[in-house]
């Protein structure tokens, strides 16, 4: 269906096109050009073509721009004189926050079927709520609950007792094991492994003894947690994450650890158990963090940070070991100065008379 503004097209996953004036309408933002510029779909400036919608956010894409053939670009005020063959621009604040408002339209997801698959194996006593969809191959442990319009893609195993709330999405291959309790509006991506028992063990009489792990893994409202993430149930006490909170793909969450609210944990992050990570705190890709430290609210660390202590709220360290990045930064300049220092030590060394 296609409403004023609006026309049929073969381009983009939405099947239709958005005028420049719709386009300005809908991001609040000022048109200049051609306010019936059409486009279809979304690509970056160096591969947009005539009915594609692109965007200009920094002075070090201007080149960009100016080669570009996209139809309609978002730019800032700054940038809106840049030269280029768009037939439109639209001035915007933020040309990428714009952006995002606008994906949605042009790709939209397909809705999974309503229902329970032929193939799905439901243990007893579970309960579904309305509008749920279980695709094929899934296995729901005994006495599961899963809230309402919740996805739960192939293949998935949901263990038994597990909570699901409202609105979720399970990609294929997830496991939840018994143990865990998942807020509302969470998605899980594809390989993801929740509650599994954390790496524990006694050393007694030289066998290494399993600690049992009977605490929950406690996953808050609105938290995304990417491919092949693993989150360990805790030992005794919970693992728990924090409303808000985005986890990337391949991050390792040991047994105990509590992540505060709106946290960001990037690519191949490991958390080692027993760690407190506080609110609005943000962890690059590839950093460590050693056991029962914590990271204050709203602290940084920078990518392939190695913590062994705890940091400050409100900071931003790096390096191996972690440090205060200012003081990191000097620490590596000092080390790239060895060479030279060195070969200087050796001339003076050299042009000194040999002793008798």
């Amino acid at each position: 269906m296609t409403s004023a503004g609006q026309s049929k097209a073969s381009g983009g996953e939405g099947d239709f096109a958005l005028t420049a004036a719709v386009i300005a309408d809908l991001v609040r933002g000022e048109l200049l050009g051609d306010a019936s510029a059409a486009v279809a779909g979304i690509a970056p400036l160096d591969r947009a073509g005539p009915t594609d919608l692109s965007f200009l956010g920094a002075a070090k894409y201007a080149a960009a721009f100016t080669a570009s053939s996209a139809g309609v670009v978002l730019v800032t005020s700054e940038l809106a004189e840049t030269s280029g063959s768009a037939r439109a621009r639209i001035i915007v604040k933020n040309p990428m926050e714009a952006l995002l408002s606008l994906l949605p339209r042009f790709h939209r997801v397909p809705e999974a079927p309503v229902g329970v698959h032929s193939t799905a194996v439901i243990g007893a006593g579970v309960t579904l709520g309305d509008g749920v969809s279980v695709g094929p191959y899934v296995v729901i442990g005994d006495g599961a609950r899963i809230g309402d319009r919740t996805v739960v893609g192939a293949h998935c195993v949901i263990g038994t007792g597990v909570e699901i709330g409202a609105d979720g999405h399970l990609y294929s291959n997830v496991t939840i094991y018994p143990g865990a309790r998942i807020g509302q509006r969470v998605t899980i991506h594809a390989g993801a492994r929740i509650a599994s028992d954390g790496f524990g063990y006694v050393q007694s009489g030289g066998a290494h003894l399993k600690i049992p792990h009977v605490g929950r893994c406690l996953i808050e409202d609105d938290v995304e947690i990417g491919a092949n993430t693993t989150i360990d149930r805790g030992s005794i006490d919970d693992t728990v994450v924090g409303a808000g909170t985005k986890i990337d793909n391949l991050v390792q969450i040991a047994h105990n650890v509590r992540i505060g609210r709106a946290c960001l944990i990037m690519a191949q992050v490991g958390i080692a158990g027993s760690v407190r990570v506080e609110d609005g705190a943000m962890l690059l890709g590839q950093v460590g963090v050693s056991g029962h430290h914590t990271v204050g609210k709203g602290a940084r660390l920078a990518a392939q940070a190695g913590v062994f202590g705890d940091i400050p709220a409100g900071e931003t360290w790096s390096g191996y070991p972690a440090r205060p990045h200012k003081e990191a930064l000097r620490a590596q300049a000092a080390l790239f100065k060895l060479p030279s220092l060195l070969r200087r030590i050796e001339r003076l060394l050299d042009s000194q008379p040999a002793s008798e």
